[in-house]
């Protein structure tokens, strides 16, 4: 799980301070407050990691990717020339990373669970995008790269620290004393580093565990597809649902295919993920059976069925409301996605009733606790927001696992507020005005309607 996050001079944030992240981590505000931005930090990076080219720093985007962000000098705050941009990352490792001494056989070096990042990234003088210091944060060590005064690209590795009484200093292979070469991307060690030193091969698992973060990043946007009256499957095992949703039927069928079971816990039975997305779907009032089926027995083409009530007949999903299929994506990702994952979504409750809406809370609760994923969202909905807070006064929910921002944007800067939540789930610091003047429109309906009945219209 990815613990805490912060950014300077990326996009609308020139600082957006330590942001610590929970279970579940929402980030309400207005339109344009810099909410998406923080989430295209997350995808950038993710496509970063992904991406084939060792020599680009960041993987700014293009028409395929997860995001696009321009180049290099717009992503900076206010565009400014001469500014570095920075970012920090802490999460947790799926498992104990232990680091063995390569000089000293059977003895350990270094061993943790948890990681951290830092990079600063500007340009070199030349115009290109550089790394201008990398530094991973280790069992309270600190590994990484800074770039050397007035070069362009030769940099020195650090550091040299006491590690059990002992200082552990990274060994010269003899004869190798060039400088190093430029990180790959933006928090990679080249290969140089392994030639040039004779104790620093390690470094490569703190790399592997930054990519192996990234590739437990998932992400749902805003806009999906519109639900369709036929769906090929060949086959196919995708990793997620899609920007769109698009592939929301295919994960369904994969995940039937592999005969997936998920435990709900002690005494309960195990759900599919099908079992899963047609309990909530029920659950939430939409519809009261929902299936994927073969147009014809060893057919890849296939229809999504739903039933409307116990006693209706079953129609396509193109002949329900439009919420369904919108909706469909975000349930069935939060039980797709391979246990601890991390899931970014872009407003979930888009075109969604509001007592649906409120209902996604319940299911990304349910989610965090049975898959043990993450979930950070952007919304804009009053009706999720309260159902959260609910949850915590009945403790189903605690004010540890959830983590709420308001973010706003004051001349052109973007701001952050962390809403903080008492043991009933009462936000003691509310904004004004978070979700409109409520009280101000009904003293204003209430003028109106004074008014009107002066005039003898009541």
């Amino acid at each position: 799980m990815i613990r805490k996050l912060s950014a300077s001079n990326f996009k609308s944030w020139e600082q957006t301070g330590e942001i610590p992240l929970a279970p579940i981590t929402g980030l309400f505000g207005s339109n344009s407050s810099g909410k998406t931005s923080i989430l295209q930090l997350f995808l950038m990076l993710k496509q970063t990691a992904e991406s084939a080219d060792r020599s680009q720093v960041l993987h700014l985007g293009d028409k395929g990717s997860l995001v696009e962000l321009g180049t290099f000098r717009e992503v900076l705050f206010n565009h400014a020339e001469a500014t570095s941009m920075k970012y920090a990352l802490e999460w947790d490792l799926q498992k104990v990373l232990t680091i063995e001494d390569p000089e000293r056989e059977g003895n350990n070096l270094f061993e943790g669970t948890s990681l951290s990042f830092i990079a600063e990234i500007d340009e070199n003088g030349s115009g290109r995008t550089s790394v201008k210091k990398l530094v991973y944060g280790f069992a309270g060590q600190s590994f990484g790269m800074v770039r050397k005064p007035k070069s362009k690209d030769k940099y020195d590795l650090f550091p040299e620290k006491k590690v059990s009484g002992e200082t552990f200093r990274f060994i010269r292979t003899p004869g190798r004393v060039w400088p190093l070469p430029a990180p790959t991307k933006c928090y990679g060690f080249p290969d140089q580093v392994k030639a040039y030193y004779q104790n620093a091969a390690f470094l490569a698992d703190l790399e592997l565990a930054f990519e192996n973060l990234f590739a437990s990043v998932y992400y749902l946007g805003p806009l999906r597809e519109y639900p369709k009256r036929e769906y090929t499957w060949a086959g196919s095992q995708p990793a997620d649902m899609g920007r769109r949703g698009e592939k929301v039927v295919d994960a369904l069928l994969a995940s039937r295919e592999r005969k997936e079971k998920i435990s709900r816990g002690k005494g309960k039975k195990s759900f599919t993920v099908e079992e899963f997305v047609a309990h909530w779907l029920k659950e939430l009032k939409l519809i009261h059976s929902f299936s994927v089926e073969p147009i014809k027995e060893g057919s890849n083409l296939y229809q999504v069925w739903v039933r409307k009530s116990p006693t209706s007949a079953r129609v396509l999903i193109t002949d329900v409301g439009f919420g369904v299929s919108q909706i469909l994506p975000v349930l069935t990702l939060c039980y797709y996605v391979p246990e601890g994952s991390t899931v970014l979504m872009e407003q979930p409750e888009i075109h969604l009733h509001p007592s649906v809406q409120a209902g996604l809370a319940d299911v990304f609760i349910d989610a965090i606790k049975t898959r043990k994923i993450q979930i950070i969202l952007e919304s804009h909905s009053e009706h999720l927001l309260k159902r959260l807070q609910r949850r915590i006064a009945e403790e189903k929910l605690s004010s540890e696992e959830a983590a709420l921002y308001f973010c706003d944007m004051t001349a052109g800067v973007s701001t952050l507020k962390q809403l903080n939540l008492d043991l009933f789930g009462n936000i003691t610091n509310w904004p004004d005005g978070f979700f409109g003047d409520e009280f101000g429109e009904m003293a204003a309906m209430s003028r109106a309607i004074m008014e009107r009945k002066k005039r003898g219209e009541g």
